[in-house]
């Protein structure tokens, strides 16, 4: 695949995307890593562009991440949030879509609490939707952005364990996740307590484990996930010492990994929780790396979705 053959309006999650479609985003996204080591961070690519940000959820690595995108590429951004929007006046959410799209916008960008509304909105606007997260559905740039961090350290995707820890049942970002490291040939493992297990997960394509200590052996690459407070009901496990004891990520817990391994983190980062902060901070730690990375891969998108790479070609 070729980028003259990128041919998707929008972004709306990993499951609809092909192994070639993921690795034209990732190749992309590692030309643009280029841009942050320039003494003037601007490309004119997306110059003449709209970009408008819709977040209805509160976010600051991924919103900030896209706005830098944004303006490292070129483009016209126009920032929404919920509290700012028609939205408290009564207006349905696509009414304020159609508004938004009478002023001529080439890409939206939203995150938004309810599955499935960036899918509702890409039915019924010409603008390009990029998913920035849709309650517990899919987060498809942090999934993208992972992937290119794990192959800057490990060269592939194909092969390797990834084991995947903590609150699997309320995280888009682990959907995510699982949909590409198995497209793309590598092993998932999960592993959480198991009232935060989704039933028949192994149905999509990964192995199961109850403890950490199985969960990590043999691991490539160990992914710490935070408890979604947010999206539970109900509190699911009895404090917040017992979850670490028995799902926290300590030096020597991590030792049970490959020889190699890297930890990763899609924040936000609760230290004494999921993750001891010697691991976050050693050198086994590429989180840092990771939101890094997210820049190069939200301004790979937005020029593949804006058309750009076909007027080039």
């Amino acid at each position: 695949m070729t980028e003259s053959t990128w041919t998707r309006k929008d972004l709306l999650g990993i499951a609809q995307l092909e192994p070639s479609e993921i690795e034209l985003i990732l190749d992309s996204a590692q030309t643009f890593l280029e841009v942050a080591r320039r003494p003037i961070k601007k490309v004119p690519t997306l110059r003449g562009k709209t970009v408008v940000n819709l977040f209805f959820e509160p976010s600051t690595r991924t919103r900030s991440s896209f706005e830098i995108a944004e303006k490292r590429l070129s483009a016209d951004s126009l920032n929404f949030s919920s509290s700012s929007s028609a939205l408290v006046k009564g207006e349905t959410l696509i009414d304020t879509a159609l508004n938004l799209q009478a002023m001529a916008p080439d890409l939206v960008v939203i995150r938004h609490g309810h599955p499935g509304v960036p899918q509702m909105l890409a039915e019924r606007i010409e603008a390009g939707v990029i998913n920035a997260g849709d309650g517990a559905h899919e987060h498809p740039t942090q999934a993208l952005l992972d992937a290119l961090t794990i192959r800057q350290h490990k060269g592939r995707l194909a092969g390797l364990t990834v084991a995947i820890i903590g609150d699997i049942e309320h995280s888009r970002v682990v959907r995510s996740n699982i949909h590409l490291l198995t497209k793309m040939g590598a092993t998932v493992r999960v592993a959480g307590p198991r009232t935060m297990m989704p039933a028949f997960v192994e149905r999509l394509g990964v192995e199961v484990a109850y403890t950490l200590e199985e969960a990590i052996a043999g691991a490539d690459v160990v992914m710490m996930l935070r408890i979604q407070l947010e999206r539970q009901g109900k509190k699911l496990f009895p404090s917040v010492r017992e979850y670490f004891q028995l799902f926290g990520l300590t030096r020597e817990r991590l030792k049970a990994a490959r020889r190699g391994a890297i930890v990763m983190h899609p924040g936000p980062m609760n230290r004494g929780v999921e993750i001891a902060s010697d691991v976050a901070d050693g050198s086994s730690s590429v989180i840092l790396e990771q939101v890094a990375n997210g820049v190069a891969v939200r301004m790979a998108v937005l020029y593949l979705l804006s058309g750009m790479h076909r007027e080039a070609a």
